[in-house]
């Protein structure tokens, strides 16, 4: 079965409750590229143990509150991914590529001297979320994640660990009463 609405860059993946354990558990995904190569994201609600001062010092004063490297997926966890929320709408610095609006990627390789003043808000994460062609597509249908529509605060609030029941929140129905689930169902 194919979405008549295909997942896009830009939006977010909410988990339901129908995923129960690793870093997908109660995440919340923000899309950085869906096409026919596959899908791409990061995890915006799990930061890291890994302090940022000790991978990337030079960046930790540029970056949005909480101040660490987050976790952004299982693939390539040894590698990391900025998003970053330009100051000026109508600029494109160098080393940045637009996923949505305002707010896309930027390559670390940057010079630090280019990136302070060019954007309002940076976070970094290491590693990324990833699906082949038709993998989240069948996911979506299966019941494990609900998409929904990305807000600015998402992406670089300062409270990441109340991200999912925020954005399931917002939602409407049964998919808003998902944020009441206790933390753990066991005790329900």
């Amino acid at each position: 079965m194919i979405l008549a609405d295909p997942p896009r860059a830009g939006e977010l993946l909410v988990a339901t409750s129908a995923v129960t354990a690793g870093i997908f558990a109660r995440s919340v995904i923000y899309l950085l590229d869906a096409d026919s190569q596959g899908t791409l994201g990061v995890v915006l609600n799990t930061p890291s143990t890994l302090a940022l001062d000790g991978v990337l010092p030079a960046w930790v004063p540029l970056t949005t509150p909480p101040q660490r490297l987050f976790q952004g997926g299982p693939v390539s966890p040894n590698g990391a991914v900025c998003l970053a929320r330009l100051q000026h709408v109508s600029e494109e610095p160098p080393g940045w590529r637009r996923v949505s609006g305002p707010v896309g990627l930027l390559h670390l390789d940057t010079p630090v001297e280019l990136v302070e003043g060019a954007y309002s808000d940076l976070r970094i994460f290491a590693g990324y979320s990833g699906w082949e062609p038709g993998q989240l597509e069948a996911e979506i249908i299966r019941g494990d994640w609900v998409r929904a529509q990305a807000h600015e605060e998402d992406l670089f609030g300062s409270d990441p660990h109340t991200l999912w029941r925020r954005v399931l929140r917002r939602q409407n129905g049964t998919t808003a009463m998902m944020a009441t689930m206790p933390d753990d169902c066991d005790l329900n």
